[in-house]
């Protein structure tokens, strides 16, 4: 495994980058095992690790996913485990409402909707890891 210090928005991390297995990646972020899996071919897999400390692997395809949609993606404010996802895809959503409950260092966190509108996408699910920026659902 290569290992890495990162600094993200003012907070430390040590990630620990082991060899893909096919698309499946593991990946150590502050002693928290992760499996990241790749969408590109394991030959690009460097790249995506790279962009992993910047911006977190399940990030890099997911905004284009989004765009068409003309919608805002709520993104995860830190690594962790998805403990809840409490919308579902076409419910209407006020700004600040809870959408999913993320747990990071045994602490539960909140995620809340940055707009009104419209889930027109989840992108996560009840006990997915989840990297620091990874969607967790568009807003239409």
């Amino acid at each position: 495994m290569k290992e890495y210090k990162f600094t993200i928005n003012g907070k430390e991390y040590n990630v620990c980058v082991g060899e893909a297995e096919g698309k499946i990646l593991p990946v150590k972020v502050n002693g928290a095992d992760y499996e990241v899996q790749l969408e590109n071919a394991p030959a690009a897999a460097p790249a995506p690790v790279v962009k992993a400390a910047a911006a977190p692997v399940q990030e890099a395809a997911k905004p284009a996913a989004a765009a068409p949609a003309g919608g805002k993606t709520v993104q995860s404010p830190l690594p962790g485990i998805i403990i809840s996802v409490d919308v579902k895809e076409g419910q209407a959503v006020k700004r600040g409402q809870k959408v999913a409950v993320i747990e990071a260092m045994k602490m539960e966190n909140d995620i809340l909707a940055e707009v009104d509108g419209t889930i027109t996408a989840i992108h996560v699910g009840k006990g997915d890891s989840v990297l620091e920026g990874a969607d967790i659902v568009t807003i239409g």
